[in-house]
């Protein structure tokens, strides 16, 4: 006997719990159904919308100015504006006042850590004392046991961009942790904790240990700039503690996996998906479908359950299972393909005609994914929909390529919330 939903979403990341979330407010029954950790833990935790135009120009001041005269079939095209709107507003209720950028519609630039600067429309509140585009000279501060923010370098970097600030970078040793091993968690869980640690003269909290080692490096900056490691879950306490200690503000750089920003994140859309009351299946891949005999609606999908095959059944599915780089999207030497369903993803069949020869080109294959129509159905080649009650959303769709864009978690959001939306008014009730 199938388990019974009236939506069910196949996909842990940003767009599927965006998709999970807003069906869940229109429909009694949501499950999330994840195969793998979800992928925020790997991101930045920074909501970009629209960075770059297509053709690269920017960054962009107001990625508003530029949505409308984006290409046909790309999401954001596909949705159109007021949905991108609504799901802004959407998310920032859900995060409430643990991101900021919601008082206008202009990029902010957010410095990351090898030294770039990103344009985004949203930012966890951790990293808002460091934007870019505020005049105030900055100390980066880095950790021996943390190469991969080499805050020298990064500030560097920053100088070379052009900031409008003076801006240094120092390496020191992270009190209480001589390890380079150590999980970025260890780090939060020792400041969020003050635990004592030996700094050579005997033991002391860890945060005083940590402002006595930045002081003499302030040199009348006014703001302090560290990996994104303050703290788990009351990171808040530790900045402004820091902030007292040191005499300026604080921030976090937003750098690479593993992000504790994008874990903090992912733990915020949980939370709010438990309270929605959506069920929430990890761990289990969708490897299989059953159609309507005539094929125009999915029945059910299989679940492969320790070598069992689990039948899950709902009104509507939504696919937001990833692209390339996830699992939402196949290559092989022959094809391209979307491996649940079997959705058409157009692309060249000269194989050769996927890439560019130059390695930071233009290439074709960043845009593969399945095509959708306005309600977000997966288009088969004749143009159709492929299933009435199939919807997809994020990096599983065609049309854009979000890393040269910096418009992944902008497509995943709106593309999640209008997705969610068409799939609970699928709901037969």
């Amino acid at each position: 006997m199938a388990i019974e939903d009236d939506v069910l979403v196949i996909g842990g990341g940003l767009a599927g719990m965006t998709a999970a979330l807003t069906a869940a407010e229109r429909a009694s029954r949501v499950r999330l159904l994840s195969y793998k950790q979800s992928t925020l833990c790997h991101a930045s935790g920074l909501i970009d919308v629209l960075g770059y135009a297509p053709d690269r120009s920017g960054p962009l001041v107001d990625p508003f100015d530029a949505i409308p005269d984006l290409p046909q079939g790309h999401p954001y095209e596909r949705v159109g504006t007021d949905a991108i709107r609504e799901a802004l507003h959407f998310f920032d209720a859900v995060v409430g006042d643990a991101y900021r950028g919601a008082h206008t519609d202009r990029n902010a630039l957010v410095p990351t850590g090898d030294g770039t600067v990103k344009p985004t429309a949203r930012y966890p509140a951790s990293t808002a004392a460091g934007l870019a585009s505020r005049p105030r000279a900055t100390l980066l501060v880095g950790f021996e046991t943390l190469p991969d923010f080499d805050a020298p370098l990064a500030a560097a970097h920053l100088r070379e961009t052009g900031v409008p600030f003076e801006t240094r970078g120092v390496t020191l040793q992270f009190p209480g942790i001589q390890r380079a091993d150590a999980t970025l968690t260890r780090y939060a869980h020792l400041l969020e904790r003050d635990e004592p640690v030996d700094a050579g003269a005997g033991a002391a909290p860890a945060r005083t240990v940590l402002a006595e080692a930045v002081r003499p490096h302030l040199e009348g900056v006014s703001r302090v700039g560290f990996p994104p490691i303050l703290g788990d879950e009351h990171h808040a306490v530790v900045r402004r503690d820091l902030e007292e200690r040191l005499g300026v503000a604080v921030f976090e750089v937003p750098s690479g996996p593993p992000s504790l920003p994008g874990i903090r994140l992912e733990r915020l859309l949980f939370d709010a998906l438990e309270e929605l009351s959506v069920r929430v299946t990890t761990g289990v891949p969708v490897v299989d479908y059953e159609a309507s005999a005539d094929g125009g609606r999915i029945e059910h999908v299989l679940v492969d359950r320790n070598g069992q095959r689990v039948p899950y059944r709902a009104d509507s599915y939504v696919l937001a299972t990833g692209g390339l780089v996830g699992t939402g999207i196949d290559s092989s030497r022959e094809r391209v393909s979307e491996p649940i369903f079997d959705c058409n993803v157009a692309h060249p069949t000269d194989r050769y005609d996927w890439f560019e020869d130059d390695a930071f080109g233009d290439h074709p294959f960043a845009r593969f994914g399945v095509t959708v129509d306005r309600e977000l159905r997966p288009l088969a080649a004749d143009g159709e929909p492929e299933f009435a009650n199939l919807r997809a959303a994020g990096a599983v769709l065609g049309g854009y390529d979000y890393a040269a864009e910096k418009s992944g978690s902008g497509v995943s959001l709106a593309t999640g919330y209008v997705a969610g939306t068409h799939a609970a008014a699928e709901v037969r009730g």
